[in-house]
């Protein structure tokens, strides 16, 4: 976190602090100087632009304790829920998800995840790629691939922003790598890992902008001179830094508490308690909020995490105990989003997917636990303009893998791409050798025909 030290103000306890310009963490991504420049050509963000919103269910949500119950299999596959009727006629969801069941006409529902490469990690989910066998640089994540292709909406917010907080399993917590799209379009991290709180005493945004104009002037000094490329790197660093840190648009859309209290309580608090076993995720239910702030201010991808779905069993309480929680947490949070970006007329130009990076065991383990289970997964998506209020693909009467129209990870990519505007047949980006290589392996899988 980056903090600005402010004037004092004294408050009605008597007790004269600080006042404080804060910023999530500048140590990853986020603008350069040609992004910057291009920008000027592009919308100044008053209007809309076509955006993502990734919401990644960190350790792999149970499928048929939510959107695929079998109520008619055998009791040690089955689980405790009961199936609910949305208000899509042949769509059942969990009974701790009514919100959502009534809104499951805004939603398209995925029963046949699969392609998992089994990993505990948020990777697949942000790359669309599997961590093995990757081209010199490595896989940008999407993020960082749209923010190479599409560039920034306005120079004050990055096109790329990661929500994922700081939690105990590292794989969980990454915001998604650049790859071989480059640094400057690595996901702005406004909780990045190892970042610290810095406290800027005695500067204020004033005292930046004189810091910015001296960096002007030794770039005007090091045009008559040799140019050295890392030195411009850094000069970008601290322009990104400066544009961010001048700018109140980012600053604004991070500060849940200049929004509507009555939309904040839509949403609901959450909790900051780590989740699950204790060691990693929160229900941070603010979060989506955030990232329908971030979406307004001019992100075109927010990626957030939500939870610890990771439930094996006792002693760290069963499946359906954990799921008592994360579900209904889900419920409000998701349902409050799709409210509101219908609300503010932001649901056909924004796309939401919900996933995780693998499906749960069918058979309930003796710890009263589902492990997991990389066969089939499960995946929610609304918005964007794609057709909804359907179920895509089934699983057998067990869950225990796809038996009608199994659905690739990287078809929920080519799907988001093409809600962006990206043709992946057509859009490339060049690794480290200047290799053209492909959004997703295009030759393959294309977007859902389900929903474009």
């Amino acid at each position: 976190m980056l903090r600005i030290q402010g004037p004092g103000v004294r408050h009605c306890d008597g007790i004269q602090r600080r006042t404080a310009l804060q910023i999530g963490s500048l140590a990853m991504g986020g603008l350069s100087l040609p992004q910057l420049l291009q920008a000027e050509n592009r919308s100044n963000g008053n209007g809309q632009h076509k955006s993502v919103i990734m919401i990644f269910l960190t350790g792999g949500p149970p499928h048929q304790d939510m959107i695929d119950l079998k109520p008619h299999a055998p009791v040690e596959y089955r689980g405790e829920f009961q199936p609910v009727r949305s208000n899509v006629p042949g769509i059942d969801v969990c009974e701790h998800m009514p919100l959502l069941a009534q809104r499951m006409d805004q939603l398209a529902v995925v029963r046949s995840l699969v392609g998992s490469e089994g990993r505990h990690s948020a990777y697949q989910c942000l790359h669309g790629h599997p961590t093995l066998n990757q081209p010199p640089g490595g896989w940008p994540c999407f993020g960082s691939a749209v923010s190479k292709l599409q560039g920034p909406v306005n120079e004050e917010v990055p096109a790329a922003v990661s929500l994922q907080p700081r939690i105990g399993g590292a794989a969980w917590s990454q915001p998604g790598d650049p790859g071989f799209a480059g640094m400057r379009h690595a996901p702005f991290s406004a909780n990045a890992p190892g970042s610290s709180e810095m406290v800027l005493n005695g500067i204020t945004k004033r005292g930046l902008q004189n810091r910015r104009d001296l960096l002007a002037g030794m770039d005007r000094l090091r045009r008559k001179l040799d140019t050295n490329d890392a030195i411009d790197g850094m000069d970008s660093f601290y322009r990104q830094a400066f544009e961010i840190l001048t700018s109140g648009r980012l600053m604004d859309a991070l500060d849940v508490e200049k929004e509507d209290p009555t939309v904040r309580e839509k949403y609901g608090r959450g909790s900051r308690e780590p989740a699950g076993y204790g060691d990693a995720g929160w229900l941070r239910n603010e979060d989506f909020l955030v990232a329908r702030r971030l979406v307004e201010a001019g992100a075109r991808v927010v990626t957030l995490s939500f939870g610890r779905w990771d439930w094996h069993g006792q002693p760290h309480g069963t499946n359906f105990d954990n799921a008592r929680d994360h579900i209904p947490a889900l419920d409000v949070a998701l349902s409050a989003l799709l409210d509101d970006l219908k609300d503010r007329g932001l649901d056909r130009d924004t796309s939401v997917v919900v996933w995780g990076e693998f499906g749960r065991t069918p058979k309930i383990n003796p710890r009263g636990g589902r492990d997991h289970w990389p066969q089939v997964g499960c995946a929610l998506l609304a918005g964007g303009g794609i057709r909804t209020g359907q179920i895509i693909g089934a699983t057998n009467e067990r869950a225990e893998h796809a038996v009608r129209r199994p659905v690739h990870f990287q078809e929920i990519f080519a799907t988001l791409y093409h809600n962006l505007g990206l043709n992946v047949d057509e859009a490339t980006i060049e690794d480290l050798t200047g290799r053209p290589q492909y959004l997703v392996d295009h030759a393959k899988y294309q977007p859902l025909p389900e929903l474009v």
